[in-house]
């Protein structure tokens, strides 16, 4: 789209850009009959997701770290629709643990699964590690997503087979998949403070969700299973994601101000290609302003995306 697109909010091939909202892009569509998993899914534009999600009839499980505040949000989302269906679930994306207990609960309870949305995440925080120790930014954003995904692939698998409507996976990225460290991923040093760098680590993450996003969609495709994996990225938005460097986020913000979005307008993006009926069949590409963009060439490589596989599968073995 480009950043002139960007700034003046003009549209591309879809019809959309990124002035258009969360309601815009869905507007007209009954999905009455979908359930959608939305990690994240009680702040910032993981809550507008799931309360347009809603809107549009589809039954939605925010997915939580702080259930507290996952039920006031829920709350919120009901009073000014009371026919929203919606369930919180406890889900701490840093936690392997964590992560199996969330999947073992909502498989128990025979939902099926149209859509997942992977939208939680951190952002530029202080080198530390999660509870299966590794780097908390790859912990997060990209492992926890990683191993949850597999975990409910069967049951998105069968919903779709007996349905016959195709299921949809959503990777929250960024543009920030671009700064990262020079190979990409530092699969040998992943856990070294000496060479950390808050925004290399979290360009790092984001540049993973691409990938994984693309391998996933090779795999699925190769099997003949009627469900499409993209990544996006939602813009800039002054969310709770910044906490860690609001200071310096509100510096960029002046200084770029034109290219910022409000929450309804962060959302569209993953609101676009997680129920869009424009997007049926599409599969292993990356959006920005609901629209087709360009990666970074990392993010276009194959090898990278399956040696980062490899090595996702072997750290979520290792935490068991």
């Amino acid at each position: 789209m480009g950043i002139l697109s960007s700034m003046t909010g003009k549209a591309g091939a879809s019809g959309f850009g990124s002035a258009s909202t969360a309601e815009q892009v869905t507007d007209g569509v009954d999905a009455s009959h979908l359930t959608v998993v939305i990690t994240g899914g009680a702040s910032g534009i993981g809550l507008e997701t799931s309360r347009v999600f809603a809107l549009r009839g589809i039954h939605v499980i925010i997915a939580a770290r702080n259930t507290e505040a996952a039920s006031k949000a829920m709350k919120t989302i009901m009073e000014n629709n009371p026919a929203a269906r919606i369930d919180v679930l406890k889900l701490d994306l840093s936690s392997l643990k964590s992560v199996r207990a969330f999947a073992d609960q909502f498989n128990s309870m025979k939902f099926p699964l149209n859509i997942l949305i992977n939208n939680a995440g951190v952002m530029f925080c202080p080198f530390q590690l999660s509870k299966d120790g590794v780097e908390m930014q790859f912990a997060t954003n990209h492992l926890g997503h990683f191993l949850l995904t597999n975990l409910l692939l069967d049951n998105m698998k069968a919903t779709a087979k007996s349905t016959g409507i195709e299921g949809r996976i959503v990777n929250l990225s960024s543009y920030a998949h671009h700064v990262t460290y020079p190979k990409g991923i530092e699969f040998d040093k992943i856990n070294d403070e000496k060479k950390y760098s808050d925004k290399m680590a979290y360009g790092q993450s984001k540049l993973a969700n691409i990938l994984h996003a693309k391998e996933l969609s090779r795999r699925l495709k190769e099997e003949g299973a009627n469900i499409t994996v993209n990544s996006v990225h939602p813009g800039m938005i002054m969310t709770n994601l910044f906490r860690h460097s609001f200071v310096l986020m509100k510096l960029i913000q002046v200084a770029t101000y034109l290219l910022w979005k409000n929450v309804p307008q962060g959302a569209a993006t993953t609101c676009y290609v997680g129920l869009n009926p424009q997007l049926r069949g599409v599969t292993g590409k990356y959006f920005a302003d609901c629209n087709v963009a360009k990666t970074s060439k990392l993010a276009r490589s194959d090898e990278l995306a399956k040696q980062l596989w490899d090595f996702s599968e072997e750290l979520t073995k290792s935490a068991q």
